[in-house]
């Protein structure tokens, strides 16, 4: 595992309410990335592309913490950029000072959400995002998991709330891996830590469909038994000394003692509302929100004529 943070804040139970208001907006955009999708990436998300891409990187022998912080960093800087990132600069013709630059410009959008200290880790990450990634192979739960819907919200002894389209357990894992980096400042954990058991959290899931907490409820006294068997067999799909690193830090889902703990449970709870408020938000969704709040008709060269053929059609 990788070294404790060296400032332990929201330590002993502590629930640090103002990181947290703060930092709510911006994992809010960033879980948006589940849903941005781009020419050339057979369907995936950008989520679901980030997920694959941290394990291959992992099974490689990549360090966790330098992992995790690059990750956070792009999906702080795709939060407004979407699918333009580092590379996609790069093809268009810029330097890697000047994709550097963009990165950075969107990051700064964002610096009164974080913490100083994650801030500037994230920062120091971005001549990274300027280079072509690794695109290795990933184990083959990755890929599982990202094929995996979530159940949503359930409740035993009542039908299923069903929202489409569902999103994919390599979106939440990758989401509660991201949101536990920018958090683990705040609770005094490590990022590398926080980043695997995030990931990792649902490991299970890449055999056993998903039936939300009124299918665990159902399973009964064979619940345990079942995702200690499905959680091994996906571990041994790892190195050794990667799934010695994570099947300890898999012992916290169930606890909320310690700083990854909480960090943890903390990112994990909030992709879970966050989600589910998305789909009210795209429930409610108007017209006028599109054209008024966010200025779909924006200003331009021949913005004049576009609101001309609108008042004119009867659009407007």
């Amino acid at each position: 595992m990788t070294q404790a943070a060296a400032r332990p804040a929201g330590r002993d139970g502590e629930v640090p309410r103002g990181s947290l208001r703060a930092a709510a907006p911006l994992l809010r955009e960033i879980g948006d990335l589940k849903r941005v999708r781009r020419a050339g990436g057979g369907g995936a998300s950008m989520a679901e592309r980030a997920f694959c891409r941290s394990w291959a990187e992992l099974v490689r022998g990549g360090d966790p913490g330098r992992i995790a912080v690059r990750e956070c960093a792009a999906a702080v800087a795709g939060a407004r950029l979407a699918g333009i990132d580092g590379p996609v600069l790069r093809r268009c013709g810029l330097t890697a000072d000047e994709a550097v630059a963009v990165l950075e410009r969107s990051l700064a959008q964002h610096t009164g959400r974080m913490d100083p200290v994650t801030s500037g880790r994230l920062r120091e990450a971005l001549p990274d995002l300027a280079e072509e990634p690794y695109e290795g192979p990933a184990p083959g739960f990755a890929a599982a998991l990202c094929s995996q819907p979530r159940a949503g919200a359930t409740c035993p002894g009542r039908p299923r709330l069903m929202v489409e389209p569902p999103e994919s357990h390599g979106d939440h894992c990758w989401a509660v891996a991201v949101y536990g980096v920018l958090l683990a400042e705040a609770f005094g954990a490590a990022p590398g830590d926080v980043f695997l058991l995030g990931l990792a959290h649902h490991l299970h899931n890449s055999v056993l469909p998903d039936a939300g907490f009124a299918g665990e409820e159902l399973l009964g006294e064979h619940l345990p038994a079942v995702l200690a068997r499905l959680t091994r067999q996906a571990l041994a799909d790892l190195p050794a000394a990667l799934a010695a690193c994570v099947e300890p830090l898999l012992a916290l889902r169930e606890r909320a003692d310690t700083p990854v703990a909480r960090a943890f449970h903390a990112a994990d709870v909030l992709d879970r509302v966050l989600q589910v408020r998305h789909h009210a938000r795209a429930a409610a969704f108007t017209a006028e929100q599109a054209l008024e709040d966010l200025d779909l008709v924006h200003p331009c060269a021949v913005s004049g004529f576009h609101r001309a053929v609108l008042d004119a059609a009867g659009t407007a």
